[in-house]
């Protein structure tokens, strides 16, 4: 006997589709770490030198590479994304009136 499948089709939040608690903020603090593992990657960088700019211990570059969220906290990150020559600047902002809440966004400048 066949069962049927259901498919879901999620947000553009993993977090909030399965419950984690502040997910805008977790979503966030994904994709810097997502921008440092990729500047890290394309100046062609062993997690030893990433290690020694950063400033940090290779292991913590290892886990910063493979997306353990719990070791970094976004003002951290912040720090790394200076460490890697790269500005951060924050803007807040109202939301909007067709907003139902106010959200967190990270947006990269090329």
């Amino acid at each position: 006997m066949k069962t049927k499948e259901i498919i879901h089709r999620g947000s553009k939040n993993i977090f909030a589709d399965i419950g984690v608690a502040h997910p805008e903020r977790v979503h966030a603090r994904a994709q810097v770490m997502f921008l440092i593992s990729e500047i890290i990657r394309k100046r062609g960088l062993t997690q030893k030198q990433g290690a020694e700019i950063l400033g940090i211990p290779q292991s913590k570059v290892s886990c910063l590479m493979n997306g353990k969220l719990s070791n970094f906290s976004l003002d951290h990150l912040f720090e790394l994304l200076n460490a890697l020559d790269s500005d951060v600047e924050i803007i807040i902002k109202p939301k909007t009136k067709e907003e139902k809440i106010a959200t967190t966004h990270v947006l990269q400048m090329v």
